[in-house]
């Protein structure tokens, strides 16, 4: 290849020799260097000449190989996701609606899955990526341990959090975890119940404490004593075996679970025994997971867009693509909880 050939190679494509950017530019009457402006969108190219290189490339089913493409813009059109603990219904769903938002978008994914996000697997995660030139990275970081991990990430490409971080070390583009247990406990306390429950999340998890501090806070403002926290580990099986304290407790009316999965189990067990759900004891969970409109009864919640979350994020992170921004930049999204009324709230009963 001599100094002035285009950086792309001729391939096989179907049996023929594919095109490339030398037979668009001979066929136009250009300089390839035209024709990779007009790839790009370039503002500087006359609108005869722009339709020239547009019809050669239809004629000629031309595509820019990826690889051409890096050489030229200093791009690769990859992005990075560090996920952990997709086993999950909220992980795993931030992780496809990221990746639906890079596809959409026309960018590929290259996805690194953590065992756990202390602070050497992160780092060295992000490393990873760079060495594989993502133009940028987005990290599901929804503990505790990956909030410190982000703060010693170093990286040349823009960095985002996802669900949770380090607002002084990179933006963030989250979920309100906070606005969407508030308005679960504001809802069941307008239903005339006089206390809520709390059955939350892990301990490490950013997203169960912000959704106790909704609830906690909630509850005060409106001027009653919190009762007990009852702590599960996101499963059906956690929530199943933390019911009967809620069953045992006098004057239990309303609970706000801190999942769906666990709401199932906290179903599954009052079931058992009797106790109905929304006439003795009304529940709202978290997430509205596929099956939720499908358990007895059908469960009110709060759900999470996780197409949403996606968009923003790659909307944050694009912008510091495009801007030239690195980690430096700070900025915090947060996409709005919404409340999603079903069959599993009910007034207090009269008698209660």
């Amino acid at each position: 290849m001599d100094g002035n050939s285009p950086p792309e190679r001729r391939v096989k494509r179907g049996g023929r020799r594919a095109a490339v950017m030398v037979d668009v530019a001979k066929l136009a009457g250009v300089s390839y260097q035209t024709v990779s402006r007009v790839l790009h969108d370039n503002p500087h190219v006359r609108r005869d000449t722009r339709e020239r290189v547009l019809d050669a490339i239809r004629q000629l089913d031309y595509r820019p190989s990826s690889v051409a493409q890096a050489l030229v813009t200093g791009r690769s059109r990859t992005l990075g996701v560090v996920s952990f603990n997709t086993t999950h219904y909220g992980p795993a769903s931030t992780l496809h609606g990221l990746e639906t938002a890079a596809h959409d978008a026309g960018y590929g994914v290259s996805v690194v899955s953590l065992k756990t996000l202390s602070r050497a697997p992160l780092v060295d995660a992000v490393k990873g990526l760079c060495d594989q030139r993502a133009d940028g990275i987005m990290v599901i970081a929804p503990l505790r341990s990956g909030v410190d991990a982000l703060r010693h990430v170093t990286s040349d490409v823009p960095v985002v959090a996802v669900e949770g971080g380090p607002d002084d070390a990179v933006s963030v583009v989250a979920v309100d975890q906070y606005g969407g247990a508030a308005a679960a406990t504001r809802h069941l306390l307008d239903l005339g119940h006089r206390t809520v429950w709390h059955i939350a999340g892990s301990i490490d998890s950013l997203e169960a404490e912000q959704r106790v501090e909704g609830w906690r806070s909630t509850l005060e403002a409106a001027g009653v004593e919190p009762p007990p926290l009852l702590r599960g580990d996101w499963s059906a099986r956690s929530g199943y075996e933390l019911a009967p304290e809620l069953a045992r407790a006098p004057g239990v009316t309303a609970v706000f679970v801190a999942n769906d999965q666990m709401a199932l189990g906290v179903l599954r067990y009052l079931h058992e025994i009797g106790r109905a759900v929304p006439r003795d004891i009304s529940i709202v969970g978290f997430d509205d997971i596929p099956e939720a409109a499908y358990f007895t009864p059908q469960l009110t919640t709060v759900r999470q867009d996780f197409s949403e979350l996606g968009r923003r994020c790659l909307h944050v992170l694009l912008g510091q693509i495009e801007s030239g921004r690195r980690s430096r930049s700070r900025s915090r999204v947060v996409v709005e909880a919404e409340l999603i009324l079903r069959k599993s709230t009910a007034a207090v009963p009269r008698n209660r």
